[in-house]
């Protein structure tokens, strides 16, 4: 179980070897295989400013360089600004006085303001008329900074463009930018050009249809037939390189007879919040554009069905997808443990044992697997690895699109690479000798009267309620420990799973309850699943 601030007392082995918190893995219905972090793909699915919660298209988002048009940071302390209204009096130009002017108020003397409402217009002592308007300026709700502070001039609209400084490097950064981007062109053109050379050139066009993600054109390309449209060959943009310059400017003098007051100088986070000026007083201060979030989704590496998938509308925090481990693996939870003592003797082990899903599991204990037994495991992985990444390229299309382009044949690397887990378990459990069932998950039991009639518990089952069961176990601690060492214990947990994806490419795993549906749930079936657990008891107890 994970806990906030506290170390992960239980963790499970994932397919890659990793070791993570029930909470951070994920299952895959296809594969029935735990995935961690590194075992799943992860895609950008929208971008969204989190104030405005406005979407924005990925093309545009490049332009906009990931920031927002609208929203802006405080640049004293990074939150968002807010638009704050002001009465300010301006002088009103004469092309602006007979819009602004009411000719009725001026010319019928019938027409007067009524008492206690302000007059908008006046004279100023020199002459000029002066007209009282609404203006708009930005101020932070947190730390009390203002637009007022640096001298930004107010706006008439509360959605105005407000200015934004000039840094002096910015003509250089839009040369680098655009000298790369051709760079980048003249190596893809190169590339495609070696492929077409390679690519031996086919006599019939090859049947693909749009379910491929392939266009026409790109085939054509990639077989060295003519596009249509001829490209003239691009070349990298020269650029002027950068010297260092022998001329430095002096230092001034006021910053070595000037007191330093540590308030007017800009903290280590504020000058990183503004990389392209990083200014040291915090006068020159400007608000910078709001950073735009995204929503993702993980996709499993190796059978590349989603894992989790979110919603597109931002103001939405719902799940398409969510297929969490704590939603279909069983949660092993540490209850108590007795002192541990290296003299030989047995502690008891409490653990408590949930079951998440909406069906019964029958839960099987047992001791974990030779380093012999784990390395005939990873290379079984790894031959199924090979086998998918080539079942997938030949099912998406027949013919060999390897003489195509290399990149369109899906490469076995992609997967994470298994490992051995690096835990070593310094203590021994006693198992129990039998299996044991755990009721499924009612969230209305609890509401529920009746009390229901309890089977026969095995012994080492000490309580048990609805999808809740505590189990006894002994731990005897290996003579060898030191005493700033922690008891780590480890087991095998197998479990029954009910999936319910009926898909043909899903293979039958060997089942200890080899029952299956009829009818209209003939896909269903039963799956014996095992995964490896890890559990941190704390260190020896002096005696």
């Amino acid at each position: 179980m994970a806990f906030f601030n506290l170390l992960n007392r239980v963790e499970y082995a994932c397919v890659c070897g990793l070791l993570n918190p029930l909470t951070k893995l994920y299952f895959c219905r296809h594969c029935m295989k735990l995935r961690c972090g590194f075992c799943v793909c992860h895609e950008v699915d929208s971008n969204f400013c989190s104030n405005c919660l406005e979407n924005i298209p990925s093309s545009e988002t490049k332009i906009r360089k990931n920031r927002c048009n609208t929203c802006l940071n405080c640049p004293s302390c990074q939150h968002t600004l807010s638009v704050r209204a002001s009465i300010a009096t301006v002088p009103l130009h004469a092309g602006a006085e007979s819009k602004e002017s009411s000719p009725a108020i001026e010319d019928s003397p019938k027409m007067k303001p009524a008492s206690g409402t302000p007059d908008t217009t006046s004279v100023a002592p020199s002459g000029t008329k002066q007209v009282t308007k609404k203006m708009y300026y930005l101020a932070c709700l947190t730390c009390r900074w203002n637009s007022h502070d640096i001298g930004i001039p107010d706006q008439t609209a509360a959605t105005g463009q407000w200015p934004e400084p000039e840094y002096p490097n910015a003509t250089r950064f839009a040369l680098l930018l655009e000298h790369y981007q051709s760079v980048v062109l003249h190596e893809k053109q190169e590339r495609q050009e070696l492929w077409r050379r390679k690519a031996p050139k086919k006599s019939q066009f090859p049947s693909l249809t749009d379910r491929t993600g392939l266009t026409a054109s790109m085939v054509r390309r990639q077989m060295g037939w003519s596009d249509g449209k001829v490209q003239l060959k691009t070349t990298p943009t020269p650029i002027k390189e950068s010297t260092a310059s022998e001329e430095v400017d002096e230092l001034p003098n006021e910053l070595f007879d000037t007191e330093v007051n540590l308030k007017t100088v800009t903290t280590l986070t504020q000058r990183l919040a503004q990389p392209a000026k990083q200014s040291a007083s915090v006068s020159q201060l400007y608000p910078q554009h709001k950073l735009l979030s995204i929503k993702r989704s993980l996709r499993c590496r190796q059978c590349d069905h989603n894992v989790i998938k979110s919603e597109y509308n931002p103001s939405s925090i719902k799940y398409r997808i969510a297929l969490f481990a704590a939603y279909h693996v069983p949660d092993v939870r540490l209850v108590s443990c007795d002192p541990l003592r290296n003299d030989g003797s047995d502690a008891v082990l409490l653990l408590r044992i949930t079951n998440p899903t909406i069906n019964e599991m029958t839960i099987t204990i047992m001791d974990l697997p030779t380093v012999e037994e784990e390395q005939l495991m990873i290379q079984e992985l790894k031959s199924l690895a090979l086998e998918s990444s080539a079942s997938s390229a030949s099912v998406s299309h027949p013919s060999s699109l390897s003489s195509l382009n290399p990149g369109f044949v899906r490469q076995g690397t992609l997967i994470e690479e298994p490992r051995l887990i690096g835990r070593t378990v310094n203590g021994v459990l006693k198992l129990p000798d039998s299996s044991f069932v755990i009721n499924q998950r009612d969230d209305s039991a609890e509401f529920d009267e009746v009390v229901q009639g309890h089977q026969d518990e095995p012994k080492f089952v000490v309580w048990a309620k609805a999808n809740h069961v505590v189990i006894r176990l002994g731990v005897q601690v290996k003579p060898d420990v030191s005493i700033v060492e922690d008891i780590v214990v480890g087991f095998s947990l197998q479990y029954t799973y009910f999936n319910t994806v009926a898909d043909k490419s899903v293979a039958p795993v060997s089942s200890t309850v080899p029952t299956a549906q009829t009818g209209s749930n003939k896909d269903q079936k039963w799956h014996a699943l095992s995964t490896r657990i890890y559990v941190n008891l704390g260190k020896l107890q002096s005696v």
